[in-house]
C-alpha cells in the first residue's frame, strides 16, 4: 500500500525536529491479536507447523552486524530457515493474538502508543524504519525497554522487489545495525514495507538471523478509515495466533491511538489476550 508510506512533507518536517534534537522532541511462544490482510499478504497461506526456532533468539553476543564492504562481508548470527513466505499467524499462542505497529518511531503518536499499552500491561511489536530510529532512538530503546520486540522494517520503506540485491541489503541492513545499536540486541523478525517479499529477501532474512513476519489482519489505518472500523477490524479479526497490523508512524495516526484505547479493553470480553513470540 502506497499510502501507508509516509509523505515527503511529513517525513521532512520530521527531519527538521530530529535536527532540532530527538531528546526534546521525543520531552521471539508468550500471548497476541488478528483479521483481514494486505496487498501481497491478501491471501494468507497455512503457517509453518512450528513457531520460529531458538536460533533465531536475540542474542548480540552471537550476532555482529560488521560494515558492509567488499573488504568486510557482514557476519551474521546462525540462520534460522529460509522461508518461502512470511508467518501471517503464530501457532501455539493459543487465544492470544499479536499487535504490530510499522513505520516508526515518531515523536507524536509513538508515545501516546506506548502509553496506552503500558496502562493495559500489553506487549508488542514494532517494526521501524531505520531512518526514523536515527532521528528518535529514545523512542526505540524505551519500547525496547518496556518489553516490546523491535523489528525491521528497512531503513526508507521502499518495495523491495524493485530494487537490486546491493540495495535490499543496504535497506536491510543498515536497519538491523542501528536497531543493535540503539537497544543493545538485533532484531530476530523482519517484515517487507507493503507486504511485497521476492525470494532474496527471505534468503537476506535468514542470513541476517532474522524470521518473516506479515499479518493476518490489515486494520487499514493508514487510510483513515475512521476510529469505529479500526476497533471492529481488530475484535472481528480475532483469532489464535493472529497478527494484527496498525501503524504509529508514517502519516497521522489519531484514529490509530483512539481505536487501541477502545479494543484494549475488549479483547479480554472477547476471550483473548495479546501475546509475543520468543525473543
Amino acid at each position: 500500500m502506497k499510502n501507508d508510506e509516509m509523505t515527503h512533507g511529513r517525513r521532512g518536517a520530521l527531519r527538521l525536529v530530529a535536527g532540532l534534537g530527538a531528546a526534546a522532541a521525543t520531552a521471539l511462544v508468550a500471548a497476541c491479536q488478528a483479521g483481514v490482510p494486505e496487498k501481497a499478504a491478501a491471501k494468507p497461506a497455512a503457517a509453518p507447523a512450528a513457531g520460529p526456532p531458538a536460533a533465531v533468539r536475540r542474542n548480540p553476543a552471537t550476532y555482529r552486524l560488521q560494515p558492509m564492504t567488499a573488504q568486510a562481508p557482514p557476519v551474521y548470527r546462525k540462520a534460522p530457515p529460509v522461508r518461502e513466505e512470511p508467518f501471517y499467524e503464530l501457532p501455539g499462542l493459543g487465544h492470544s493474538v499479536v499487535l504490530t505497529f510499522d513505520d516508526g518511531p515518531e515523536p507524536t503518536y509513538t508515545p501516546q502508543v506506548l502509553d496506552l499499552l503500558a496502562a493495559h500491561d500489553v506487549r508488542a511489536m514494532f517494526f521501524v524504519c531505520g531512518e526514523m530510529v536515527s532521528y528518535f532512538p529514545d523512542l526505540v530503546r524505551r519500547a525496547a525497554d518496556e518489553g516490546h520486540l523491535i523489528g525491521n522494517h528497512t531503513w526508507t520503506h521502499p518495495e523491495l522487489p524493485t530494487l537490486s540485491q546491493a540495495k535490499i541489503k543496504d535497506e536491510m541492513g543498515r536497519t538491523s545495525e542501528i536497531i543493535e545499536k540503539t537497544t543493545g540486541a538485533p532484531p530476530a523478525w523482519f517484515r517487507a514495507p507493503y507486504g511485497s517479499w521476492n525470494a532474496y529477501t527471505f534468503e537476506l532474512g535468514s542470513e541476517m538471523g532474522m524470521e518473516p513476519l506479515a499479518w493476518y489482519v490489515d486494520t487499514l489505518d493508514w487510510s483513515e478509515p475512521g476510529t469505529g472500523k479500526i476497533v471492529r477490524a481488530v475484535l472481528g479479526g480475532l483469532g489464535p495466533g493472529r497478527v494484527i497490523l496498525s501503524h504509529d508512524g508514517g502519516g497521522v495516526r489519531k484514529q490509530t491511538v483512539a481505536a487501541l484505547r477502545q479494543y484494549l479493553p475488549q479483547l479480554a470480553e472477547h476471550g483473548y489476550a495479546t501475546a509475543l513470540p520468543h525473543p
